[in-house]
């Protein structure tokens, strides 16, 4: 049965008969729920959301009054194919979210678990979400941009496509995302520049005072040692050889927009591993 008989759905709301309404999932009033929708257990919708055609959501996800899922790409290059959108399970989605499925044919956005995404933003088309990030108010996710897990993006923040933003990485408020945010760091500044590592965000994610020293090791060798950056990365795979350094490795290497640069040079990372 496409509606499981234990959901509550308001009268006003209107669901197509093929949509998939999944155990003890309540929808609101005036919610739109198209053909080709699959909504898991526990799912609650707020007033007046939107889901659009060939868009699913796994269990436990709150989606907040007038939010629209997987509407068209906002791209130009559309031609009406099927894509997708599929976001999995506790997430958060807050009031007036946009959120586009894939541009070309067959390809998906991705919005991985327990995730919070704030109000008024968009994310756009084939992007890729990972889990427990935090998206804040305002801000806009442009196509193809990868942010991976725990990492913390502050609002009015504009996120160029194809740029990625790394785990447990912190980016500030109003800051334009034209390059890769590094994983593990504080970013900030008109146009983003790292302002050292992410200490508050690392230290309540449970990383050891070892681990934090081993990424401030790493960090002065990225930006304060003068080295090239190619001779600075074979010297943190030598001298740091722990898990978050060969990621910080691996994500330098795999950059395609490239990576920021602090503006001034001469300045120490803000804060001690010991703070």
């Amino acid at each position: 049965m496409p509606i499981d008989p234990s959901a509550t759905i308001a009268p006003t709301a209107r669901i197509h008969p093929e949509a998939v309404i999944g155990p003890q999932s309540v929808i609101g009033d005036y919610c739109v729920i198209e053909q080709d929708v699959v909504l898991g257990a526990h799912t609650q919708l707020e007033p007046y959301v939107f889901i659009k055609r060939w868009t699913t959501l796994g269990d436990h996800n709150e989606i907040s009054a007038g939010t629209v899922l997987g509407t068209d790409p906002l791209d130009k290059n559309f031609k009406g194919d099927r894509s997708y959108l599929n976001i999995g399970s506790n997430n958060k989605i807050r009031e007036h979210q946009t959120i586009s499925r894939g541009t070309q044919p067959e390809s998906e956005t991705v919005i991985g678990d327990g995730n919070y995404i704030m109000t008024s933003g968009h994310v756009a088309h084939n992007a890729r979400i990972g889990n427990n990030t935090v998206i804040a108010s305002c801000t806009l996710v442009a196509g193809y941009v990868q942010v991976e897990y725990n990492a913390f993006v502050s609002g009015v923040c504009g996120i160029h496509q194809y740029s990625r933003i790394g785990r447990y990485a912190m980016v500030g408020g109003s800051v334009r995302v034209n390059q890769d945010a590094l994983p593990y760091c504080l970013h900030g500044g008109l146009y983003i520049e790292p302002k050292g590592l992410n200490l508050v965000g690392l230290k309540r994610a449970g990383f050891t005072k070892e681990d934090i020293l081993a990424l401030r090791q790493a960090y002065r060798l990225l930006f304060r040692s003068d080295l090239r950056l190619q001779d600075a990365l074979a010297r943190i795979e030598q001298e740091v050889p722990t898990e978050h350094a060969r990621h910080l490795v691996a994500f330098i290497r795999g950059s395609k927009r490239g990576i920021p640069r602090p503006r001034k040079m001469n300045s120490a990372p803000s804060a001690s591993a010991d703070d």
